[in-house]
């Protein structure tokens, strides 16, 4: 009896919404697409979620750093994504849902590196020719 009671004052301890805030996307607008085309600042291959940012040269010369989210380690090394395929330099095309409030950052969708498709959930494949 004493287990089921500290179980349960465990359980009733901790938020409900606190538990699930975290993995919540509330943030991103998923009715709406961004792509910038820049060059891979910084891989954050971490847990829970891996963080691409990617600097964009703007039309006036002044650079932006974009963070795009991603799923942690054990989901990109399914999708065959490691964190040395991205290493900073790297010129990159990618694509994401925007963060609701504006700021320079979003839910990676894909990206493209040296004609190659990159999804994070998905792994690589190849680019199909222009027609």
């Amino acid at each position: 009896m004493k287990i089921k009671a500290s179980i349960l004052l465990l359980l009733t301890a901790m938020p409900i919404g606190a538990a699930l805030a975290h993995h919540s996307g509330a943030m991103f607008n998923y009715g709406e697409m961004v792509e910038v085309t820049g060059v891979v600042k910084e891989f954050q291959y971490t847990n829970p979620h891996s963080w691409l940012l990617v600097d964009v040269t703007n039309a006036d010369g002044s650079v932006t750093t974009w963070g795009f989210e991603a799923e942690g380690p054990s989901t990109l090394m399914r999708a065959g994504i490691r964190k040395n395929d991205l290493p900073p330099g790297t010129k990159i095309t990618i694509r994401g849902n925007p963060l609701k409030d504006g700021r320079s950052a979003g839910a990676w969708i894909d990206a493209v590196v040296d004609g190659k498709t990159i999804n994070p959930r998905n792994g690589f494949a190849v680019v199909p020719a222009a027609k």
